[in-house]
């Protein structure tokens, strides 16, 4: 039976039972064709807009495989330090769903294309674990339910759902670890840090966006508890499709503590997949989990084996980019960050957009205040991704040079800035525009100047007494009538001038 239970304390948790993780992480492939037809694999079309017979699964329709897809799997695997397959092949994994047209998916089985890897993952304070790789295989994805009527978005209390075929046939790599064990109370934080790694390092790679938020990456969590002591592991749980880095732990989290109760109750622990409630940071059941055996796995027939040649591996290898990790590092030397700012700019996803910034001719404290600043405040308040604005690093050099080159003062730099996010061209379209340019002349100046001294003449009084402290009221008279387009350097200069006169 499942007991009803109360949540654990996570403390009391660790203290009682070591948590076992396994972790499998989906990966859209950024192919521009689906994994075994021609159709398109773009995001957001119009329903069933991107298929054809043989993603739909249609009688007499064959499929071929896509060479980049497969391409990616060997880079990803080479990655994950894994070894490559000389020789692997598809199966088909029968199973129905709705919205997988065939009623069984093509993927691989116990011929993976790449096998026995590592990825060390840093975790916040430093500490480094490796979590061994099981294995990447290639696979496709399903096609999308939308159920409509209910109060929820799910099939529970909908009156009727509707199917969109897109999605079906979309490449993808299934990245699984080995049993992750002895990481204790830090097993919710070892698992958000090992997808936060490996987002970072496909992403590296280039072969998929990894929007979470898109479902181009989806991680599926394993979570089992094993009495301190003990040597069998405990009846796991999957906690289907997280969707973001936060919630992975939350996920992880949760599930350690509800089976803690289950088991605290005398019940015991159902082996199911489980579903994440966002809001509540909760696992709700879902349908039993099946074994291997259930899915009737056997060769895909209609595809022939596949037999990468070690010199196109070898080849792929040498196309692998720094790895993010090696990457951070030189960063923060060339840069000079501490070790606090570097964690800033990571967290904030911002170390490839201050790296292009720099490229693109911006002094990296400068690329790097705009971006971990003004830019991510920005991208808050939009509540998108920072690398999802529509300004790029270019853009925001272009900027950087144009205060440098005293056309455009800090102040008025955001107002440009303002003006790109805005869709209004480039920084420089942007200044003629909003007529946004520095006044430098010092003629229109003085005439400011002088009209803010007059308009203040106790002020002028003070100045003339020695307290130049008292300029600053007249600095920002003018600043006002200029509408922040004086250089409030030259005209504190103007005002000393003018009363020292």
């Amino acid at each position: 039976m499942t007991a009803v239970a109360e949540l654990v304390d996570f403390d009391e948790v660790v203290a009682t039972y070591d948590p076992v993780l396994g972790l499998e992480v989906h990966v859209e492939l950024s192919t521009n064709t689906k994994m075994f037809c021609g159709c398109p694999t773009t995001f957001g079309g119009e329903p069933n807009t991107q298929v054809c017979p043989v993603c739909l699964g249609l009688p007499g329709a064959l499929p071929a495989v896509n060479g980049a897809a497969v391409e990616a799997a060997i880079r990803i695997g080479l990655a994950l330090n894994c070894e490559i397959a000389e020789w692997c092949r598809f199966a088909r994994k029968n199973y129905f769903y709705p919205d997988m047209p065939k009623n069984f998916q093509t993927s691989q089985y116990d011929e993976p294309i790449a096998f026995n890897g590592w990825l060390d993952v840093t975790l916040d304070d430093g500490e480094v674990v490796r979590v061994e790789i099981e294995r990447a295989h290639m696979e496709e994805d399903t096609g999308k339910s939308l159920h409509v009527g209910g109060a929820t978005g799910r099939i529970h209390g909908a009156s009727h759902s509707l199917l969109d075929f897109n999605r079906a046939g979309v490449p993808l790599v299934e990245i699984v670890t080995k049993t992750i064990e002895g990481t204790g109370a830090r097993a919710p934080e070892v698992a958000r840090a090992y997808v936060r790694t490996l987002r970072e390092l496909l992403k590296a790679l280039d072969v998929s966006d990894v929007r979470m938020d898109q479902g181009s990456l989806r991680c599926d969590a394993n979570v089992s508890l094993m009495p301190k002591g003990a040597t069998e592991f405990g009846t796991r749980t999957e906690t289907k499709n997280v969707n973001s880095l936060r919630s992975v732990e939350r996920a992880v989290r949760h599930e350690m503590s509800r089976q803690a109760g289950v088991l605290a109750a005398g019940g015991s622990i159902r082996q199911e997949t489980r579903h994440f409630e966002e809001v509540s940071g909760t696992t709700r059941p879902g349908r039993a989990k099946e074994t291997s055996e259930d899915y009737r796995y056997f060769p895909e027939p209609d595809l022939v084996p596949i037999a990468p040649s070690r010199e196109w591996v070898e080849e792929l290898r040498g196309t692998l980019p720094e790895p993010p990790e090696v990457r951070r590092k030189r960063v923060q030397a060339d840069w000079g960050l501490s070790d606090l700012e570097l964690r800033d700019l990571d967290n904030a996803g911002a170390i490839d957009l201050v790296a292009a910034t720099v490229a693109a001719g911006a002094p990296s404290g400068e690329a790097r205040s705009w971006w971990v600043s003004y830019l991510s405040q920005a991208a808050n308040s939009r509540g998108v991704e920072l690398g999802d604005l529509p300004i790029s690093p270019a853009q925001v050099a272009s900027v950087i040079q144009l205060v440098a080159a005293g056309t455009l003062t800090n102040k008025l730099a955001r107002s440009v800035v303002d003006g790109v996010l805005a869709g209004e061209g480039d920084p420089e379209q942007v200044v003629e525009s909003r007529g946004l340019k520095v006044v430098s002349d010092d003629s229109a100046l003085l005439v400011a100047v002088d009209e803010a001294l007059a308009g203040q003449p106790d002020v002028a009084a003070k100045i003339r007494d020695g307290k130049v402290a008292a300029a600053g009221a007249i600095v920002g008279a003018v600043m006002k009538a200029t509408k922040g387009q004086a250089d409030a350097k030259r005209v504190r200069e103007l005002i000393l001038e003018r009363v020292g006169g």
